[in-house]
């Protein structure tokens, strides 16, 4: 059984794992789904290089069964992300490259990925590192399981290189130390091959060789051959001659089976190739077929009558009918509000088993949940320790899922903690689009109803116009357009016109502070373009928003 490593390593890095990071790096999320794409295969590449010698797949084998490498690091990350978690996971991916290549190939690697992705260096390192830490965990957690060996870690990665061959460029293989991208990638399945077949069968040669080239596979087999060569020669000679007298027995005649012409072919075939005439050598590998990336999704709010409102998306039909069979069982199919979607991009649905439990919760008035992958969030009634549906649910669900409800407060202090970070990294080239994307980090957090903006978001208000002076004082006016967003609560005219009002009022807090009004402009969207569910607390706190755009 083989696994595709790169759809692995990015089913690990979830939708929710990498928001948490690009806001910790002070990136957008898809921009940093963007240098994950383009790292992966790039570092699978580079495993492929270092394991095309007997040396280096040793090495590379070691490394991955180290305490540094995480076997469950798929089912740790979204925890492993926070915090201290962050920069033992930086540090332990940093380890890990350089047990693949030179501080300098991996540095090389990150300049290209950031000229091609416009994220900042440095951010994009640190994605590179969990990148990493994730790959290796991957593997670890794949040779763990199956019980393979280091013969084996060669062959895995040779099944990677349709992956890697539709990602890896010219710049990337430089960067890299991997010469050209059409020579290496040419090359380097028959050097995988070669050195699995010397690893898994090391009575086959009679020394380690130290470097794996294009004549490898013939070393392997070559050695001694010159010895033995006679010993061929006879062997092929009788088998001729007991074909001959066997077919010349037959009452039936039938064409005579041709044997080798001459023994010496072994020195030119390598080693890992001699099969069976049915058996082709030159079969390629079979590749892993592809690995669902989205976590399954099951959304409800209950009203105050009790009666919730449903959505979902899963990865089958089956599941989609025994979810829809469940609900209808419960609710009543005239009375059920349910929207359920098939994605094949869907992971299986680690919560359906535990519906049972969860229906009474759907009929508990102003309830609301998110069951995302293996995370609940919990919000509305659903979330009050009185009502007990916190310990409910862990006992249900078990140490396997993350449960909580949303906390605004530190939400908003981790949205600020982010921004300070960024603004004091921003370079002072006051380019437009890296002005906004820091300038979006903050979180305006205003109190319901109002257009004040908050005492505590003040400061990073404060920080923001002080940059844009800074620009426009020296010749390089950044002129922004400030767009005030709402949730889906309440009436849409109300939240289109207090949208419009709060966008005005951080355009006139700028302006006090000293930023040119002609390069700011102010306009209300309402609920229009949310950016999340609003089913549930945390994405209606996406959804209020300020946002900062270049104007155009």
């Amino acid at each position: 059984m083989s696994i595709n490593v790169i759809q692995l390593v990015q089913g690990a890095l979830t939708e929710s794992v990498l928001q948490q990071l690009a806001t910790k790096l002070g990136v957008a999320p898809e921009a940093a789904k963007r240098v994950v794409g383009m790292i992966a295969p790039a570092m699978v590449g580079s495993l492929m290089n270092k394991a095309s010698s007997p040396e280096g797949a040793r090495g590379l084998f070691a490394s991955i069964m180290s305490p540094d490498s995480n076997a469950n690091i798929v089912d740790m990350l979204p925890q492993l992300v926070h915090g201290d978690g962050l920069q033992s996971l930086l540090a332990s991916g940093t380890r890990l490259a350089t047990s693949v290549a030179s501080e300098d190939r991996i540095n090389g690697l990150s300049n290209a990925v950031a000229a091609k992705t416009g994220v900042s260096v440095g951010a994009t390192h640190a994605l590179g590192g969990i990148v990493t830490t994730a790959m290796f965990g991957v593997l670890k957690h794949y040779f763990t399981r199956s019980g393979g060996n280091v013969g084996q870690l060669p062959t895995l990665l040779g099944h990677q290189l349709p992956m890697v061959k539709a990602s890896m460029s010219e710049d990337i293989s430089t960067a890299l130390g991997l010469g050209g991208a059409g020579t290496f990638l040419t090359g380097v399945a028959a050097q995988l091959k070669a050195v699995s077949s010397h690893l898994e069968h090391p009575s086959t040669a009679g020394g380690s060789p130290s470097v794996v080239n294009s004549s490898l596979e013939k070393i392997v087999v070559e050695e001694k051959a010159a010895s033995k060569k006679w010993w061929w020669l006879a062997l092929a000679a009788a088998l001729a001659l007991l074909a001959l007298l066997f077919g010349r027995s037959c009452t039936t005649q039938q064409p005579m089976a041709t044997a080798p012409a001459e023994a010496p072919v072994v020195n030119s075939t390598p080693a890992v190739a001699a099969q069976p005439a049915s058996e082709p050598a030159s079969a390629p590998a079979a590749v892993a077929a592809p690995v669902p990336t989205k976590d399954a999704l099951l959304t409800f709010t209950v009203d105050k009558l009790g009666a919730p409102a449903i959505a979902a998306t899963v990865g089958s039909e089956e599941e989609k009918a025994k979810l829809l069979a469940a609900l209808t069982a419960k609710f009543g199919a005239d009375h059920l509000n349910a929207t359920i979607t098939v994605d094949p991009e869907t992971k299986p649905a680690s919560w359906l088993d535990k519906l049972d439990g969860l229906l009474p919760l759907m009929q508990l008035p102003g309830a609301e949940a998110k069951l995302s992958g293996e995370k609940i969030e919990l919000s509305g009634t659903a979330a009050d320790a009185r009502n007990g549906w916190m310990d409910k649910l862990k006992s249900l669900f078990g140490a396997g899922f993350t449960i909580g409800t949303f906390d605004v407060k530190q939400a908003v202090e981790n949205a600020k903690e982010s921004f300070m970070s960024a603004f004091s990294s921003l370079k002072d080239d006051c380019a437009p689009a890296d002005v906004a994307k820091v300038l979006n980090l903050q979180v305006i957090n205003f109190r319901t109803g109002s257009d004040v903006p908050p005492q505590d978001a003040q400061l990073a208000l404060a920080k923001s116009a002080e940059m844009l002076k800074s620009c426009q004082d020296t010749g390089k006016t950044v002129k922004l357009n400030i767009g005030g967003y709402s949730d889906n609560v309440g009436l849409a005219s109300s939240n289109l016109t207090l949208s419009k009002k709060r966008a005005e009022a951080v355009r006139a807090f700028l302006v006090k502070h000293g930023v040119s009004a002609d390069a700011l402009t102010a306009q209300g969207y309402g609920d229009q373009h949310p950016i999340a569910d609003n089913s549930t607390a945390s994405g209606r706190f996406a959804n209020r928003r300020i946002d900062f755009a270049i104007q155009e």
